[in-house]
């Protein structure tokens, strides 16, 4: 059989493997397919692709970040066209969000007294998109926090102390910029939704599949999620969410999606420009 890890993250955002290392990585683990989803950002589709020649199979993707009611909710984007000149320049705009972000969350954890500079953490970013799990890093670094679990639970979580918002865009919003570039979307791990209801909203606002097979979820989350794809008639896919050294639990492979729901992917874009 042939499988697939359908959510992996390179250094062009918060993951620590290059576009090549995470090819290297993918078919060290027996994988025939991956896609590159990094939040908010294309930059390392074209690198994978590169590096992959026809070793590997590279499906386009991305990881866009909307916020509902204070929580964070991540739209993943399959197939897409990722040369859009009108979804390139909406993705610059969230680039520089996320740099604004990063300076209030220094102030706020400044205010807590765990002064952190904004250069230490867009450093640690390089040119990729900077987010939460950097800022995790740099507190675990400085002995702030003992791991970026801790930094997450206990001060930049969505309820934390220093928790700062990012981009005003709306899950509908957010759909329809992946559909609008010909691209399938998807809600990522939807155990993180703070109310389940919300799904039945998001296909009402035109998603297209949900990530049941997940490296957090449990077997009965995954067997509730693929019955409620069933009900609404949605997609299923899965991944590792794959970050690199950032995340270690999560490597890359760890969750291996049957062939079959790539393909079903790909039917699913074909009747799109049908």
């Amino acid at each position: 059989m042939r499988f697939a890890d359908l959510h992996v993250h390179t250094c062009f955002s918060d993951g620590t493997f290059s576009p090549q290392r995470i090819v290297e990585e993918a078919l060290t683990a027996g994988l025939s397919c991956i896609s590159i989803t990094d939040h908010d950002n294309i930059s390392g589709i074209a690198p994978a692709m590169l590096a992959a020649g026809e070793r590997l199979e590279i499906v386009s993707g991305i990881e866009l970040t909307a916020e509902l009611t204070g929580s964070e909710i991540h739209i993943l984007g399959y197939l897409i066209d990722f040369t859009d000149e009108a979804f390139l320049g909406m993705l610059k705009e969230m680039q520089e969000v996320r740099i604004r972000r990063i300076h209030s969350i220094c102030q706020k954890l400044t205010r807590l007294k765990m002064p952190v500079e904004p250069e230490e953490i867009f450093r640690l970013a390089g040119e990729g998109s900077v987010g939460r799990l950097h800022v995790a890093r740099v507190l675990v670094h400085k002995g702030y926090v003992a791991n970026t679990g801790e930094a997450f639970s206990r001060f930049i979580g969505d309820k934390g102390p220093a928790y700062v918002a990012k981009f005003k865009m709306p899950p509908k919003e957010a759909i329809a910029w992946i559909r609008r570039v010909g691209g399938i979307p998807v809600l990522a791990h939807p155990y993180l939704l703070p109310q389940k209801f919300l799904i039945e909203d998001f296909v009402k606002a035109g998603i297209m599949g949900i990530e049941a097979l997940y490296t957090e979820h449990s077997d009965f989350q995954q067997s509730e999620y693929v019955k409620l794809a069933e009900k609404f008639g949605l997609l299923v896919t899965g991944g590792s969410d794959c970050h690199g050294e950032a995340k270690q639990e999560a490597k890359i492979g760890r969750v291996r999606l049957p062939y079959e729901y790539v393909e079903r992917l790909k039917e699913a874009k074909c009747r799109l420009g049908s």
